[in-house]
């Protein structure tokens, strides 16, 4: 029996998130052309889709996706007779470098690694920020525009016009694909690291589809921040992120139940969490304090998950901790999302009112008002002050913001479990 095309599209999309990043790579290196790289690697999806349908799936579906596309670049440069011209080029380049650039090659390029290369091009100083890291998560790891405009609250137009920009612009400066010198590489980590984290909250917490978890895209970007760790000596952000992500990697195995449905940090079986995990992000964690320097989000965040790490139980988590790191982490990130993240911290320090008159405050100032977590903070803390129809309704709203069906699951749950005290309590009283 063939499988549909719906059976092959869900094949691919969750191919595509986790190969995306390593066939545009394996193209541009071919083209040397990040436009035409992406062009050739989405007619390769495209090809796979009709193929599939008809044929049956492949017995290793990367593998012929990756084939596939490189025999598009090739058929590409014959077409445009420039195989010849860009061997020369690439000779060209190496005679051209001087001895003291190859020594220096020979000593930092201790990574073969087509992914990292891809990140650290389209992260050239030449783009703003935000353009190298949307055009990141579109190539890397393969988000569509409207994906990335949900993660971070800005208009899709927003996010199309800095990826066209972006690619123009690395197009017109003949940026060239490799992994930069030590020099050069300090200018574009900053955004690598912010690049990897949030491929890694794709697979840690998917913004749709129906698998609440993507664990082959977490375990992708822990190995780019190993690569990554492994690249210096002493930056500390680097530590902190590969920190991070080891720590919080090791919960995956807790973070859903036997059906595959979401079980929140209160509720995980400890004893399922990782402990060589723990042992690596602790690690790192103190590789990056050892530097005695001046600690930036990442390792801000790797610290709040030690707290969880090393508490033994929900109630005995050192909160008062955690609320000092966010402290520190919103005077590094003044954003609305740690404000809230901060919230839930308090919350659970001082109280549910405490928390509660934070997240009052920031549904008043109205930025986060498309942000699901915004309303399933508040519902939590409108159930812990007794005040369950509101938080029902909360529920229920975050719900219907959130476009993961496993997530949406839980809110409706939440909602009706909230409906249910009610009905409790009032034949308590009755």
């Amino acid at each position: 029996m063939q499988p549909s095309t719906r059976d092959c599209r869900t094949t691919l999309d969750a191919l595509w998130r986790l190969e995306s990043g390593r066939i545009v790579a394996t193209v541009l290196r071919i083209v040397r052309d990040l436009s035409l790289a992406e062009e050739l690697a989405q007619d390769a999806l495209v090809t796979a889709l009709e193929k599939w349908s008809a044929d049956g799936i492949p017995a290793n579906p990367a593998a012929w996706l990756m084939t596939t596309a490189k025999n598009r670049a090739i058929d590409a440069l014959r077409r445009q007779a420039a195989f010849v011209e860009i061997q020369q080029q690439l000779v060209h380049d190496v005679v051209d470098r001087t001895a003291a650039d190859v020594t220096e090659a020979a000593a930092d390029d201790t990574i073969d690694d087509d992914v990292l290369r891809l990140m650290f091009t389209v992260c050239h100083p030449l783009l703003a920020t935000e353009s190298r890291v949307a055009l990141v998560l579109r190539l890397v790891n393969g988000l569509s525009v409207a994906e990335i405009a949900r993660g971070y609250l800005v208009a899709e137009t927003t996010i199309a016009q800095r990826i066209t920009r972006a690619k123009r612009t690395l197009k017109a400066a003949h940026v060239p694909f490799e992994l930069p010198l030590a020099a050069q590489r300090t200018e574009r980590m900053a955004s690598v690291l912010e690049a990897v984290y949030l491929i890694f909250n794709e697979g840690y917490a998917a913004m749709e589809g129906e698998q609440w978890l993507r664990p082959a895209l977490c375990e992708e970007a822990l190995r780019l921040a190993r690569s990554l760790a492994s690249l210096v000596s002493d930056d500390v952000e680097v530590f902190g992120l590969a920190a991070l992500l080891e720590l919080q990697t090791s919960r995956l195995a807790a973070r859903v139940d036997r059906e595959g449905q979401p079980v929140l940090l209160a509720q995980q079986d400890r004893a399922r969490w990782d402990r060589l995990l723990i042992h690596r992000g602790f690690a790192y964690l103190e590789q990056a304090f050892a530097l005695d320097l001046p600690v930036g989000v990442f390792c801000l965040q790797a610290a709040i998950a030690a707290c969880h790490a090393r508490a033994a139980s929900w109630d005995e988590t050192d909160w008062a901790e955690i609320v000092a790191l966010y402290d520190a982490l919103l005077q590094a990130q003044p954003t609305p999302v740690v404000a809230l993240n901060r919230a839930v911290a308090v919350g659970m320090a001082d109280g549910p009112q405490a928390g509660l008159d934070i997240v009052e405050r920031l549904c008043a100032e109205q930025q986060l008002t498309r942000y699901h977590l915004l309303y399933s903070v508040r519902a939590d803390l409108l159930q812990r002050v007794g005040r369950r129809q509101e938080a029902s309704r909360e529920f229920l709203k975050a719900a219907t913001l959130t476009r993961n069906a496993s997530e949406q699951t839980l809110l409706q749950r939440r909602a009706t479990e909230c409906v249910a005290e009610c009905e409790r309590t009032e034949r308590g009283l009755q």
